[in-house]
């Protein structure tokens, strides 16, 4: 009855949506992407020209390898000393390859040799920040879209599923632009945000995915959505105010049996009981030894929403998403599990792998697979929403509080 009726549902919106017409002229966008939040070390190389400008706008050129190191006060670019607070370096057209380290160790660069270079578009902002800098990439947002889709699926997949984490990409990725005005990047490189790998991994089908959705954005009221997404959801995906104290009324939860084939729809963890004592002080709780836990309350979809902690000094009352913090969130990759402990270890069994809030990656993986286009698939798992182009958007709302 549940795929019964998203069927029917998706099936009249696919065509409602089919005859949307995507411009071919955008207003040029670019996205602010943190690479790096503290480099003390960078080495960056192109075939061409290497072009630094300052805040004064002075410039310098470099061929084909500028090194670039933080002393003091300074940046020293190939031996010489600049003294700078922003700097910018660009290619012309061309990419950047860039190898960094934030250790003080000496990284060789070999022209010859790009094995554990980063390779990006766009132009490079180096930023002082305290004793290091942030290593920023201003790049085309379709860019930032193609360097994203591969880094979090797997290519191979149906095209209509790499459409949908298209159009999701980008949708998040300009959703943080409209808000990040006073901020130095929009989004960060990582799974805090979205997983970015610049030039790595694109190939013709994630080209073909992004340019046949280029400027296509799930919208509420007008503006980009928060376009949450995770890899397996194991059953209802999660409200995002259970998650985050957000209530956004397109994350909310919608039925998902689709992900059955995921590899992370059953698992089973453990781990020492001091350990989770070390890794909870380290996170600001002050815990005796443990004795119990016992999940406390559970969200409508079932997944666990506080937990208690019983110790030698009291209880402690956590969210189900501060204790994945605090355990590792690839040692418990959700919070729908069970909980026991045996001799000196705690023992978690559950199901999904992410905060389940959005999309499911592996339920869009199934759903495309069974026919259904990345449009019904968007407006299934953010109900309430329509695609619109990007240029026709405005700004969202402020978010009350940033996700955790």
């Amino acid at each position: 009855m549940i795929a019964a009726r998203f069927l029917a549902g998706a099936a009249g919106l696919a065509i409602c949506l089919g005859s949307v017409t995507i411009p071919e002229a955008h207003a040029a966008q670019s996205i602010r992407v943190l690479l790096a939040p503290d480099v003390q070390q960078l080495e960056v190389h192109t075939d061409q020209t290497i072009w630094v400008t300052d805040e004064h706008d002075q410039a310098w050129s470099y061929r084909p390898v500028l090194r670039i190191k933080v002393r003091g006060h300074a940046l020293i670019l190939n031996g010489k000393p600049v003294v700078s607070d922003r700097l910018t370096l660009r290619a012309g057209d061309h990419d950047l390859k860039l190898r960094l380290n934030g250790n003080g160790k000496r990284t060789a660069f070999h022209a010859s040799d790009d094995k554990g270079a980063l390779q990006i578009s766009g132009l490079i902002q180096l930023i002082r920040r305290g004793k290091g800098l942030l290593l920023v990439n201003q790049v085309d947002l379709e860019e930032y879209v193609k360097g994203v889709v591969p880094a979090e699926v797997n290519s191979a997949w149906h095209l209509e599923m790499l459409k949908v984490q298209a159009v999701a990409t980008r949708t998040y990725a300009l959703y943080q632009h409209m808000l990040s005005s006073t901020r130095d990047y929009d989004v960060m490189a990582g799974i805090q945000d979205q997983v970015y790998r610049g030039r790595q991994g694109i190939d013709a089908r994630v080209v073909e995915a992004v340019e046949s959705t280029r400027g296509l954005v799930v919208t509420y009221q007008g503006a980009p959505i928060y376009a949450a997404f995770s890899s397996t959801a194991a059953g209802i995906t999660e409200d995002a105010m259970i998650v985050w104290s957000k209530d956004l009324p397109y994350l909310k939860g919608v039925e998902c049996p689709f992900d059955i084939e995921s590899p992370y729809y059953q698992w089973k963890a453990s781990l020492k009981i001091e350990t989770l004592e070390k890794n909870l002080r380290q996170q600001g709780f002050a815990v005796g030894t443990i004795s119990a836990i016992t999940p406390l309350a559970y969200s409508r979809a079932g997944r666990v929403a506080t937990i208690r902690i019983v110790h030698s000094s009291g209880e402690l009352t956590l969210r189900g998403e501060d204790l994945r913090k605090a355990v590792g969130y690839t040692v418990v990759p959700s919070t729908q599990f069970a909980v026991k402990s045996v001799g000196q270890d705690i023992v978690f069994s559950g199901y999904g792998a992410g905060h389940a809030v959005g999309l499911c990656q592996w339920g869009a993986k199934e759903l495309a697979e069974l026919g259904y286009s990345f449009s019904s698939i968007l407006s299934y798992y953010y109900p309430g929403t329509e695609l619109r182009d990007a240029s026709l958007t405005q700004a969202p709302p402020a978010p009350s509080a940033p996700p955790s």
